[in-house]
This record gives C-alpha cells, structure tokens and sequence, in this order.
C-alpha cells in the first residue's frame, strides 16, 4: 500500500467513525430537527468518503471499509454520559462536535504533508468536512 493511499485510507476511516456516529446519535435522539441535522450530517460525510474511496481505488488499491477503534470508543463514551445526563440530546451534539474536530483536524493535517493528486481531492472535500465541523459547533454553542 502506498503513502498516499494509506493517507487516505486513514481519513475515510476516520470519516466513516463520524458517519456511523450520526447514524447511531438519530436513532438515539427524539428531536426531529436533530434527526433531520444528523441524517444530512451523514449524508455528508458518505460523499466524502465517497469520493476519497474513488481516488484510493483509481490507483489500483482497496479503499478501507471499516472505522477506527477510538472511533468505536466515541460513541460508547457518548451513549454512557446520556444515560446519566439530564439532556440526552446535548450530550450527543456535544460528543458529534468533538468528532467533527477530529475529522476537520485530521483533513487538516493531511493537507499539510499529501502529495499533489491527494492535495486536490482533499481540497475539494475540505469545504464539506469545515461546513460539518462549523454546523455542529453551532449547534453546540447554541444548545
């Protein structure tokens, strides 16, 4: 496996742990609004992952189809403080926000050392991955 599809074998990882982690967080919650927030939240993070596994798979390679451990760890850290919290739905923005930091940082840091052909597919899925970041955070401030 090459760098670069290692590289980015890493970020569809970590993008599906935020995938799945929406898909849990839906069925969790009872706000429809949040529901509705959560499925286009997992939308978007299906299209970048989409899109990341097309370039790993023009080289000739496998993409990843799992997440990560921590990622697993997340959304069972989460499910745990809503259990014992007073407002089950913030726990979840909460926990959905310090995803979205790791993906964002993750993209970020990416970005800094990818070789070009990696540079641009990342920079044209950067916009998705801030507005995902910045929508939450939103969300989380407003909560």
């Amino acid at each position: 496996m090459s760098d670069k599809t290692a590289q980015l074998n890493e970020l569809i990882e970590i993008t599906r742990d935020g995938e799945r982690f929406y898909e849990h967080a839906h069925d969790e919650v009872k706000d429809v609004r949040l529901q509705a927030l959560f499925r286009d939240m997992l939308r978007a993070k299906t299209e970048v992952i989409r899109a990341l596994a097309a370039s790993v798979a023009a080289n000739q390679e496998q993409p990843a189809s799992g997440g990560t451990v921590l990622g697993k760890l997340r959304e069972v850290y989460a499910d745990t403080r809503a259990m014992i919290a007073k407002d089950k739905e913030a726990t979840y923005v909460a926990q959905l926000e310090e995803a979205e930091d790791r993906i964002l940082h993750a993209f970020e840091d990416a970005l800094e050392s990818a070789e070009p052909d990696v540079r641009q597919v990342l920079l044209q899925e950067m916009p998705k991955v801030r507005a995902c970041h910045d929508r939450m955070r939103a969300m989380k401030h407003s909560a």
